[in-house]
């Protein structure tokens, strides 16, 4: 039976016990303990891991079995969300308010006052962004953002991390300019996580956790050149990272 590792902040950046050994209920469980640097964070993502806790909680650290997974190029477009695609009645921002959309998906859902995006987690990913490793896509309307997401770049994979909505479609409508800006920058896989009937709806499917890692080891290596993106530009965009 497998047990809990608990990590130390002083243990090195990619010390991670084998996913393998993650717990079954709950289903991923992995780790505990640790820190929530970049090197870290990187070093987690890589292996297929990634953080998710509560306030009050030591950070735990997750590898699910099945993973949830789309292909940039496989995104499901339903006729409601096509209309507000053509409708044109959102503006995209990229990169452009990071801070923000992180703000707004930490904001309690209307179905719990709790979050997972701790004031600890924003200061982390916040710090991901500013090296060039983290990235925003946004839905603006008349100046207003009103919808988008966050996830992290490494090689050709986006790990999604959470999205928001303010208005109908505004997440959904970020989500597939995401995936059109992935499909130009060659980009092959998008990590959702944990399968859900809405990711579901935008056309993710799962793998095995040894599907998933075999896709990491062909896809995120090299890790690429971390940078701001933009709606004009490519990739690489180490002129304008912000500090």
């Amino acid at each position: 039976m497998s047990t809990l590792r608990w990590l130390s902040s002083a243990d090195a950046a990619d010390r991670f016990p084998p996913v393998s050994q993650a717990l079954t209920e709950p289903n991923g469980l992995l780790a505990a303990g640790g820190d929530l640097s970049p090197k870290r964070l990187l070093a987690a993502y890589r292996r297929g891991i990634f953080p998710w806790y509560e306030e009050g909680q030591p950070i735990l650290w997750w590898s699910p079995d099945p993973r949830a997974v789309l292909q940039p190029d496989a995104v499901k477009v339903s006729r409601s969300l096509r209309r507000s695609l053509n409708k044109g009645g959102f503006e995209l921002g990229i990169d452009r308010a990071f801070g923000e959309v992180v703000a707004a998906c930490a904001e309690p859902r209307r179905y719990t006052d709790s979050t997972w995006i701790t004031r600890e987690m924003a200061a982390a990913y916040t710090r991901l962004h500013g090296l060039g490793w983290a990235h925003s896509f946004e839905s603006w309307r008349d100046g207003e953002l009103v919808g988008g997401l966050y996830g992290v770049a490494i090689g050709r994979v986006f790990f999604g991390e959470s999205m928001f909505a303010r208005a109908t479609d505004a997440s959904k409508v970020a989500f597939v300019r995401l995936a059109e800006y992935l499909q130009v920058h060659d980009f092959r896989l998008i990590d959702c996580q944990v399968a859900s009937a809405h990711v579901a709806s935008l056309g993710a499917t799962t793998v095995s956790r040894a599907d998933f890692l075999a896709l990491l080891d062909e896809y995120c290596e090299p890790p690429g050149e971390p940078g701001r993106w933009n709606s004009q530009s490519g990739r690489k965009g180490a002129t304008e990272m912000r500090s």
